[in-house]
This record gives C-alpha cells, structure tokens and sequence, in this order.
C-alpha cells in the first residue's frame, strides 16, 4: 500500500467515530493530556484493521507515534493482522517491532486488544523468557502486556505459565494487574475448573482479593465464597 492508504485509514476512522462512544472512552481510559479520542468502537477496528492488513510496518509506527488514540489501536490490530497470516521469522520480526514500541501501547485497551493476538501466537513456538523480562519491568503496560500474553497460552491449554506470573505479580502494587491475573485465572478456569480450583487451594491466601474475586466469578456462590473467604 501507498502512503495514501495510510492517510485513507485516518479518514476512515474520522468518519466512523461516535460522540457516545468517544465519551465512554474519557470515562474508562483516562488518557493523557495529549491524547485524543475519536470513539470508533472496537468491532468497527478490528473490520477496519483487515481491509488495511498490507500496510508497511513505517506506516504502522506512523499509527503507533500518533497521539489520535484510535489510531494506536488501529495499528495494533492491522500488527495482530499481519501476525496472524505469517510464520517463523517473519511473525519474530513483527513481534520484535511489537516490543520495541510497547511504549506506544499506553493503555489497558491497547494492551488487551493486542497482547493476546500479536504476542499471544509468537509464545506458542518461541521461548517464555520474553514474559519474564515484561513482568518484571517498571511499566505498568509491559507487565500487565505479559499477563494477557498468556491467554494464547490458555487457549492451547498451557496453564503454568499463567500461574507463575500470578504468583511473580501477587504483589504488585496496581489493581490493573490484580484484576488481569484474575481475569486470566478465570479463563483457565473456563477451561479447566479443576485446574483453577487446585491452583486457588494452594495459593488464594497469598493472592490480592480483587484477583480471587475475577477468577471465582464462575463458580457456584458456595464455592466462589470460600475462597473469598480466605481473603
């Protein structure tokens, strides 16, 4: 695609913005005195992101630098786009440009949106130390971008890697990753109850309580209340 392309995405999102949605967005992202919001709705993204999946990677770092916050997104899911239609060192490399600019995913939407399906796919044939080096940095961003890494992880029933970081992050000092170590809690427990329930009787004593409460939200109240309880 020509530059062109690029500059048609931008119009595009302009057009598909809503005032609602924009609003929604202030009230959940916080976002940075410099940023600004248009509110295109994530499903609208993520259609828009495959029209656009043959964009080079210097005008997906044009979305990632811009300070338009959909744009950002929008340039993490034509990345997850990419990802996804590739292999070996190709995908390494789309995940190497990934890393190299996670200070672009600067919010827990760009973070969920993306972590799971640009990472995510990687880790299922490459090394984990990658979730080591994310977890134990000073960003909030990167480790909780190690958190939902994991859910590729989940999906192809590998759990350990999701309980070692539960255990590395127990306390870390922001309620966004407490509430995403439950959330990925649940997820394994969505798949495997047992798992989750074993992994809860070990640990729930040592885990924050808002991680308990995300991870035993499908549980029978019962169930669900013992462990709470513990908390």
């Amino acid at each position: 695609m020509t530059t062109s392309s690029l500059e048609r995405l931008r119009s595009e999102l302009r057009q598909l913005a809503e005032p609602q949605v924009r609003a929604q967005q202030e009230r959940v992202l916080s976002p940075a005195d410099d940023d600004e919001l248009l509110g295109v709705r994530v499903p609208v993204l993520r259609k828009l992101a495959r029209g656009y999946r043959e964009l080079t990677l210097d005008e997906v770092d044009a979305l990632l630098r811009s300070r338009v916050h959909d744009e950002r997104f929008a340039g993490l899911l034509v990345l997850a786009e990419q990802v996804r239609i590739t292999r070996g060192a190709e995908r390494t490399s789309l995940v190497d440009f990934y890393l190299a600019r996670t200070d672009c995913v600067d919010n827990w939407d760009l973070v969920d949106g993306s972590a799971p399906v640009v990472l995510g796919p990687w880790l299922l044939d490459e090394s984990l130390e990658v979730l080591d080096r994310l977890a134990g940095s000073a960003s909030l961003w990167e480790r909780r971008i190690a958190v939902l890494a994991t859910l590729a992880l989940i999906r192809a029933d590998r759990y350990e890697p999701t309980f070692t970081l539960v255990l590395a992050l127990r306390r870390d000092p922001e309620p966004l990753i407490h509430k995403a170590l439950g959330w990925m809690l649940r997820e394994i427990g969505r798949r495997d109850e047992r798992a989750m329930v074993g992994f809860l009787d070990r640990h729930a004593p040592e885990l924050p309580r808002i991680t308990v409460r995300y991870a035993t939200e499908r549980l029978e109240p019962d169930e669900r209340a013992r462990f709470v309880r513990r908390r």
